[in-house]
């Protein structure tokens, strides 16, 4: 059962440890100046590199609450600003908006978790 715990904490942090280098193109930062987000050109490449600490913390297991909550203050201005599917007439992009929206928050859910409980068993901060 231990290693169910560490396919979970590698299948949440994919998204987070595949998704950093796009927080460095062009295209990334021209879409957040777009969606209003000051300086965007330093805070998306910040982001990035916070959210891929956060990855890497959780799935490894070191520090993890820690970096649960980098997870977690990485997704809350992000899905507020970047999925306010609220804000868009268009019904399949309000849609599709809304859908990031939804698995930005059950993301929310699982860092809440892991901030609480920690990592878990295999892991480097285990006593396993």
């Amino acid at each position: 059962m231990n290693y169910l715990v560490l396919l979970g904490r590698i299948l949440y942090s994919l998204i987070f440890l595949e998704a950093v280098l796009s927080n460095f193109s062009a295209s990334s930062i021209a879409k957040a100046a777009d969606k209003g987000i000051p300086m965007s050109n330093i805070l998306v490449p910040a982001a990035g590199i916070m959210a891929f600490a956060g990855g890497l913390s959780i799935v490894l297991g070191y520090k993890a609450k820690l970096g649960a909550w980098l997870i977690i203050l990485f997704l809350v201005p992000v899905t507020l600003m970047m999925h306010n599917f609220w804000a868009i007439k268009d019904p399949m992009m309000r849609r599709m908006q809304q859908i990031m929206f939804m698995k930005n928050l059950s993301m929310l859910g699982a860092a809440l978790l892991i901030a609480y409980f920690g990592a878990g068993p295999l892991s480097i901060d285990s006593n396993d």
